[in-house]
């Protein structure tokens, strides 16, 4: 167990220690595929109930967004392969494309997936033209998106014929063996991690399933500067971070071909409600500032979406002022979008 870590304050915010245990996390040779987040996200949770900070001002994950170049297979492969429906189909918007810095994405097709678990949380996947070049897991900004399941090894099995490519096996987390995951890769260059705790789910800061395949609980975001990132969801945000710590991810390694033993130093940041967290990398060499077509969205993760009580407590830079938004995400609340410290796009909308 954690013991809760002192505190120090600094003028961008509250930070603590690192989260993930002193000794560096080591996989069993088919487990590199990077479980060494799920450690930080269980002690950040850990010590975070015991420090009198204020709730941090986001409050969960409503959307990952992702670009894709043909929305008929991102269709077929989460409906078939992972038991999510469509709950909304559309055309996105020319005001809602600019808050993205993304003009070219006005009257696009997109698609609002979710699990019947977690009917609210979505995976939206926006038409948007492939880059050539792009590799996932080697560029700035959102690299993963993590998804609660009910059993990893079963998951695993259900996916052998599917588009989905296993890039880390199922595998225990070193120092929590009832933390169990995976990782893959689909056909819009997107990661997927799918996490299950395998213990007492009562007592888990992980949230509940709800099924075979829930709903996303983790963001992960990399960039050059991981402290550069930490203060900046601090004094935005007022989220929590912990001192980053070198930690091999067998995902990151593989993608960039990195040493085996080569560290990638990580925290975790906890969003207000249970279950759900940002997960900061900091790349180094030969990660670079990801490609990206003029006027479009980003390739991969193209952008995260999170929500708040209200907007009007932000004093930030968004890309176009907040705006009420129609959709069933949106649900005619207000909605704006911000740049990042790794260039990432966090969109906030109200709720």
């Amino acid at each position: 167990m954690f013991t809760p870590p002192i505190v120090r304050w600094s003028r961008t915010g509250l930070f603590g220690p690192s989260p993930v245990a002193a000794e560096p996390v080591r996989h069993p040779p088919r487990a590199r595929g990077g479980r060494s987040l799920i450690c930080g996200i269980l002690a950040t949770m850990a010590f975070a109930t015991s420090l009198a900070q204020a709730e941090p001002q986001l409050q969960r994950i409503r959307i990952a967004t992702i670009a894709a170049p043909d929305l008929r297979k991102v269709e077929a492969d989460y409906t078939r392969w992972l038991g999510y429906r469509v709950r909304e189909r559309g055309k996105v918007p020319a005001e809602l494309a600019a808050s993205w810095d993304a003009p070219r994405a006005a009257g696009r097709p997109y698609l609002l997936m979710s699990s019947d678990a977690h009917p609210d949380v979505f995976i939206r996947a926006v038409r948007t033209p492939a880059v050539p070049g792009y590799k996932p897991i080697t560029t700035y900004g959102w690299n993963s998106i993590e998804i609660i399941v009910d059993d990893p090894d079963a998951t695993r099995r259900s996916l052998e014929r599917s588009p989905f490519k296993v890039i880390g096996e199922p595998a225990n987390l070193k120092g929590y063996p009832s933390i169990r995951a995976f990782q893959v890769q689909g056909r819009s260059a997107e990661v997927l991690y799918l996490t299950a705790e395998t213990g007492d789910r009562s007592r888990s800061s992980l949230p509940l399933p709800g099924g075979p395949i829930g709903r996303p609980f983790i963001m992960v975001l990399a960039g050059p500067d991981i402290q550069a990132m930490i203060d900046w969801y601090a004094s935005g945000f007022g989220l929590v971070a912990g001192t980053p710590r070198p930690s091999p991810i067998g995902v990151v390694q593989r993608a960039q071909g990195l040493p085996a033993d080569q560290g990638t130093p990580l925290t975790t940041m906890r969003l207000a409600q249970h279950g759900n967290l940002f997960e900061l990398d900091g790349y180094t060499a030969p990660a670079t500032v990801r490609p990206r077509a003029p006027g479009e969205l980003p390739p991969g993760i193209a952008l995260t979406t999170v929500s708040v009580r209200s907007l009007d407590a932000l004093k930030l830079p968004f890309i176009t002022p907040p705006a009420a938004r129609a959709g069933l995400a949106y649900g005619g609340h207000r909605g704006a979008t911000l740049r990042g410290a790794a260039g990432e796009l966090l969109e906030i909308i109200e709720e």
